[in-house]
């Protein structure tokens, strides 16, 4: 059964953990869903990727390192625009955005969204094409726009009436006319954590459908005639599994269009229906193949477009962390452990829980505090024949709440000087990171074919220095 990453952690905890974590009967193995394709254990029992022991990684480049199976987020790439061919598929750049990422998936075919002026100024330097990227963002600056047309942007999506005017503006101002999409709210409820669901009416983004936004956001732009309206954008949150919600929104996005039609006369000849599909980050997450989901979106799309006698648009979808969440996992070194009473035993845990502290946390990977998100450990080093125990993964910051993983089964003789591999850190986790307690931010690795190459450097504290002008 598919699961959300917020309902773990909501359910009856008890003394052994979340009802779905189970005692493992190896401590060493590892799942293969929740891991980049290329890691395994080795015969000496360490953890490698493409080849490369971990290790070797942290000698050279230390812990905390965010470790990226470079083929792997290639592979991903790939699997979702075979099962998309005649469709575009964007890349999130606010899951994870540098110059050596935007060059991979380029290289791959893929579109890329952005939503600041900063993601957009990467993903022109490092020479993605700006035919193939949308813009996103509900409060776009007139200097962001302004780079954005100045680029050649290939689609921006409106959010607001302000932002129609400001880029009609600017559009006139500079004799271009801009491809836009219109972010529809349709009023979905995703099921997932209330600050990643993004379709229902009381929140920040797009133009409500209920209220009749919608509808006068594509009128107001058609009759002025300056931006080019390509059609409209939904997107009803992330880490979903179920594409019911989406079956909802198609229908009500592809009814505001032929209320479009009726009203102009005009067929809009696009349609992205975002995406935000989920990972496995523990054992009770199972998402959908692309292929599956792409059969799935077809149907719902063909189905509703023969309803109200609409041609098929060409259709967008954006699948979000689904990429380079996978491709990535975060490395540690165990600084302290330590084993504190629960009261009455659990099953596996003795009615204790061991602390293991590593030397990152919630600056490093904020979502386990922000969204109660779930993660899944290892340890990564070594194998052990030690008994299992129940154990939290924290960090090294000044807050009770600094948890990185906050229910795992690692080895009864987990120790200091341990490397602790955590999978499913590639989405929203460097890009979200901090300086929280002045740490400075760890770098990140692409592996490949045995070797190691840095991608993006660790920040120093001559770095956190430097910003401080005393």
């Amino acid at each position: 059964m598919r699961a959300h990453e917020a309902g773990a952690l909501h359910g009856d905890i008890g003394n052994r953990g979340p009802g779905w974590l189970r005692v493992p009967v190896d401590v060493n193995a590892l799942m293969p869903q929740l891991w980049p394709r290329n890691v395994v254990r080795d015969d000496a029992g360490e953890v490698t990727v493409a080849g490369l022991g971990v290790g070797a990684i942290a000698a050279e480049y230390g812990t905390p390192v965010y470790v990226l199976d470079e083929d792997d987020l290639r592979e991903r790439c790939r699997e979702f625009q075979a099962a998309f061919p005649t469709e575009d598929v964007y890349y999130a750049g606010k899951a994870f955005l540098c110059r050596a990422v935007v060059r991979m998936v380029a290289e791959e075919g893929m579109f890329l969204d952005v939503c600041t002026g900063g993601e957009l100024a990467t993903a022109l330097a490092a020479g993605m094409p700006p035919e193939r990227i949308g813009f996103h963002g509900n409060n776009k600056s007139v200097t962001e726009l302004t780079r954005a047309l100045d680029a050649g942007v290939g689609r921006i999506i409106v959010d607001s009436f302000t932002e129609i005017d400001r880029l009609t503006a600017l559009a006139r101002e500079r004799g271009v006319r801009p491809r836009v999409l219109i972010r529809v709210t349709v009023g979905v409820e995703a099921h997932t954590h209330e600050f990643i669901a993004t379709a229902h009416e009381d929140q920040k983004f797009g133009f409500s459908l209920a209220g009749g936004a919608a509808i006068a956001a594509a009128l107001r732009i058609l009759d002025e005639d300056v931006l080019e309206l390509r059609g409209l954008h939904s997107h009803i949150g992330s880490q979903i599994f179920d594409t019911s919600g989406f079956e909802v929104s198609a229908r009500r996005v592809l009814a505001l269009q032929a209320q479009i039609r009726d009203a102009r006369g005009v067929e809009l000849p696009e349609l992205d229906l975002g995406g935000g599909f989920g990972i496995a980050y523990t054992s009770q997450d199972d998402p959908a193949v692309p292929a599956e989901l792409a059969k799935r979106l077809r149907k719902i799309v063909d189905s509703e477009c023969a309803v109200e006698n609409l041609a098929v648009p060409h259709l967008s979808i954006e699948p979000g962390r689904a990429i380079v969440g996978p491709a990535v996992f975060t490395l540690y070194e165990v600084g302290t452990v330590k084993s504190v009473p629960l009261g009455a035993a659990g099953e596996g845990t003795d009615g204790r829980r061991t602390y293991v502290s590593v030397d990152g946390g919630m600056s490093d990977n904020i979502r386990t505090a922000l969204y109660d998100a779930s993660y899944s450990a290892t340890v990564a080093s070594r194998a052990s024949t030690s008994r299992p125990v129940l154990a939290r993964v924290v960090g090294k910051h000044c807050e009770s709440g600094d948890v990185v993983v906050k229910d795992e089964f690692l080895p009864a003789d987990v120790q200091p000087g341990d490397l602790v591999a955590v999978p499913g850190t590639g989405a929203y986790c460097r890009s979200m990171a901090s300086n929280y307690n002045h740490v400075p931010r760890p770098p990140v690795v692409a592996v490949r074919a045995g070797r190691a190459r840095l991608i993006v450097r660790r920040e120093t504290e001559d770095d956190l220095l430097a910003l401080d002008v005393g």
